[in-house]
């Protein structure tokens, strides 16, 4: 929202009776062709109707009635002096759908303005036009109602009119136009006297009667390059300030050209479109831009323009250029007084001509325009802040601009009031007073209004934080590429660091990647992740992020174990028969293991016959196989750090039935289907014995058993090695009883010995298994 100081123009033709509408042609808008292929100027007009005002000068009204297009109104006001102590609403007809709009108030809180101290120079020379509301983007519509209900005690401005600003189409110098009007019914044609007079001031029309035509010089502006228009000031012939010489120098304490050229900030310029992008008609506001005293910006306002946010970014320029037009021509201010205007996208155009790198006196800021620069959103942020990509840029103007001469947009700075004034908190001042506000303030700190809004206000410690640094909310989201075990991640490799933070990406310069300490990976400031990789050890990991501003956040450290040594099997995996029972589809054996790492193991795999998982501390699991096959078992132990060792044996379990034996003593057949293969052989007799011959690693005797089976000794390789005793209280067949293992294959022999135990001396037996 604006509180400027005016000048006088000879653009303003007034209606002084309700129901007039009065076109003044002006140049303005965006994308025009200026005729060699580059954008010029748009022609945009200005139409206004006088407000009926009722007997006792409390309020005003103007009909509903049809109009011509036009997209954006203001109510305006003879005495720029005067306060409007009434409500302004409007409502508008839009074109196509012909609905009618609720009633839109119209901000008007800009207040009266006087001659102070900052009013010497040509922008605030006493010589403004017109007093009039903010003006309101309503889009393209065709008809339109106005109301103003003031307090009864108070009589309204006079002169009241509502002003619409509409594309004429098409580009030009504005020298083509013809007026358009229209008088309502019952109503009088409008009088020189009511649409020139402004209190103080000389009328604002020529003395021939007619609009003085600027020359080709005033009017010319200089499209520059891609590039310039990207990130750098405007071209010389764009800025008037940094190479033209004004033909009269300023007076006061604003200067008329740069004591030098543009300073360096600490911060990078964000991407800055200049004015031609929203289509300036430069003949429009042909004096001179002014400078601030010593040529120093302390502090930066923050502003809303009070517009509707139905606005779509592609008709920004249009909306900033019906602001200009509104300003200069309805109510005869010198040029656009804001530095700098954002849309709700985050583009940032350059407002009032200079040159964006150069201390320009705005007109935005009352009393203290001579020590800041504005920056303006367009619409309006009462009851929601604007979306994060307009804050984001304003941000970054705050930061670029007041980067230019050392000031810490997050400090408070001492500014020296030129008039005095009271802000929207009933603090007082009187001109010359030291005013204490933060570098990056809202203009209510400064001034009597609700600009920049409630929401967009209480959201400026968020801006402040943006602009100044270090990068806010910083924190280190995850570690993928790891094996989280507990709460401690390990790897073997490559790992990503995972990070989030609420500055925008736009302010932030790098991050890096700490490893104990030390950077390891860098990033660009959009960027959310990085790899590293680790040696072999215990680390922390943090991210350090760099705000352009070069403070620095660092995240709590996060720890990752690095093991890239695979694990081993220090007892290498091999098989033994073990006791159970026995069939040709299944023999009971037992699979044997050790293994070990130099970090931590994680579980051994057993991936073929099948498919099973066992914990770090088991070294054997039970299984079965057929007999007369070669069966390979494969394992796999995992580290923490799921690196992997691989290992395998194979084996063939053979059934070596007791007729392979070699027998002495006495021995019977016996025929059964539940012995293995049908048949087995019991003996009774002391020292009746049986001799297998083989060749293996792993051995088991098989027998059947009984509550009257005896006892026998065994003997491998010639030597006893225990003594069985077969008994059971169940009877069982083809049990395997008695087992023995080596670690390598090899040939053994091994004989049974009937005791021949009193009462019960039969054993019968199928055989043995072995393992080759």
């Amino acid at each position: 929202m604006r509180v400027r100081r005016w000048w006088g123009t000879g653009a303003v033709v007034a209606a002084g009776v309700c129901g007039a509408l009065v076109a003044q042609g002006v140049t303005g808008g965006f994308a025009g062709d200026g005729g060699d292929g580059r954008p010029g100027p748009v022609r945009d007009e200005v139409r206004s109707a006088a407000l009926k005002v009722s007997a006792d000068g409390g309020s005003a009204t103007l009909g509903r009635r049809d109009t011509e297009t036009f997209s954006m109104l203001g109510v305006t006001w003879q005495d720029h002096l005067a306060a409007m102590s009434g409500t302004v609403e409007v409502r508008t007809r839009a074109v196509g759908s012909g609905a009618w709009s609720d009633w839109l108030t119209l901000d008007s809180d800009n207040g009266p303005e006087g001659n102070g101290p900052e009013e010497n120079g040509p922008e605030e020379n006493g010589t403004a036009a017109r007093g009039g509301t903010e003006p309101a983007w309503v889009g393209p519509s065709d008809g339109v109602e106005v109301r103003v209900n003031g307090k009864p005690t108070t009589r309204l401005p006079q002169g009241l009119r509502l002003d619409m600003i509409g594309s004429a189409g098409g580009s030009g110098s504005g020298d083509d136009l013809e007026p358009a009007a229209f008088v309502a019914e019952g109503s009088a044609d409008p009088t020189a006297s009511e649409s020139a007079t402004s209190p103080g001031s000389t009328s604002p029309e020529a003395t021939d009667g007619t609009t003085a035509e600027p020359s080709a010089t005033e009017s010319a502006i200089a499209e520059p390059s891609a590039s310039e228009s990207a990130a750098e000031p405007p071209s010389a012939p764009e800025s008037p300030s940094e190479s033209a010489t004004p033909s009269e120098s300023a007076s006061g304490s604003a200067s008329a050209s740069p004591s030098a050229s543009a300073p360096p900030s600490t911060v990078p310029q964000p991407t800055i479109m200049p004015r031609s992008a929203w289509g300036a008609d430069e003949s429009l506001s042909p004096e001179a831009p002014a400078y601030l005293p010593g040529g120093k910006i302390k502090a930066a306002v923050v502003h809303h323009t009070a517009q509707s946010n139905a606005y779509t970014c592609a008709e920004a320029p249009s909306v900033i250029n019906a602001i200009y037009t509104y300003d200069v021509t309805a109510l005869g201010w010198k040029d656009l007084g804001y530095n700098f205007v954002v849309d709700k996208c985050g583009t940032v155009y350059e407002g009032r001509k200079g040159g964006v790198g150069l201390p320009v006196v705005g007109a935005h800021a009352y009393g203290f325009n001579s020590q800041t620069t504005g920056i303006a959103v367009l619409g309006t942020y009462t009851d929601s802040a604007p979306p994060p990509a307009a804050m984001t840029s304003v941000a970054r103007v705050a930061a670029w601009k007041l980067g230019q001469y050392g000031v810490d947009p997050d400090s408070t700075v001492t500014l020296t009031t030129a008039v005095d004034g009271q802000n929207l908190a009933g603090k007082s001042w009187g001109a010359g007073e030291t005013l204490s506000l933060p570098a990056v303030h809202g203009h209510r700190d400064g001034y009597n209004t609700l600009c920049p809004g409630d929401a967009f206000y209480a959201a400026l410690d968020t801006v402040r934080s943006h602009a100044a640094g270090p990068v806010s909310g910083l924190t280190l989201t995850s570690v993928t590429g790891t094996a989280v075990v507990g709460s401690t991640p390990y790897t073997n490799g490559p790992v990503t660091v995972n990070w989030s933070a609420t500055t925008p990406a736009e302010l932030i310069s790098t991050y890096e990647v700490l490893v104990d300490g030390e950077p390891a990976a860098t990033a660009e400031g959009g960027a959310t992740s990085a790899e590293v990789t680790l040696t072999d050890g215990t680390h922390r990991l943090q991210v350090r992020a760099v705000h352009q501003s070069g403070r620095t956040s660092v995240t709590e450290a996060a720890t990752v174990i690095a093991d890239t040594t695979a694990p081993t099997f220090t007892t290498p995996p091999n098989l033994a028969l073990r006791t159970g029972i026995v069939s040709t589809t299944s023999v009971p054996l037992t699979l044997n293991w050790k293994a070990d790492d130099s970090a931590a193991l994680k579980e051994v795999r057993l991936t073929a016959p099948v498919a099973r998982s066992y914990g770090p501390t088991v070294t054997s699991a039970r299984h079965t196989a057929p007999s007369g096959t070669a069966t390979t078992w494969s394992l796999n132990a995992y580290d923490l750090a799921d690196n992997t060792a691989t290992a395998s044996v194979s084996g063939t379990p053979v059934i070596l039935q007791e007729t392979a034996a070699a027998r002495s003593g006495t021995w019977t057949t016996r025929s059964s289907s539940s012995y293995l293969g049908g048949t087995s052989l019991a003996g009774a007799s002391k020292n009746a014995s049986l001799t297998w011959t083989f060749t293996g690693r792993s051995v088991a005797w098989v027998v059947s058993r009984a509550v009257n089976s005896g006892q026998a000794h065994v003997y491998v390789d010639g030597q006893k090695v225990t003594t069985l005793d077969l008994r059971s209280s169940v009877r069982a067949f083809r049990n395997a009883v008695w087992t023995q293992s080596w670690s390598s294959s090899a040939q053994h022999t091994v004989k049974i010995v009937v005791v021949g135990t009193s009462g019960r001396p039969t054993v019968i037996t199928d055989g043995i298994v072995y393992v080759k």
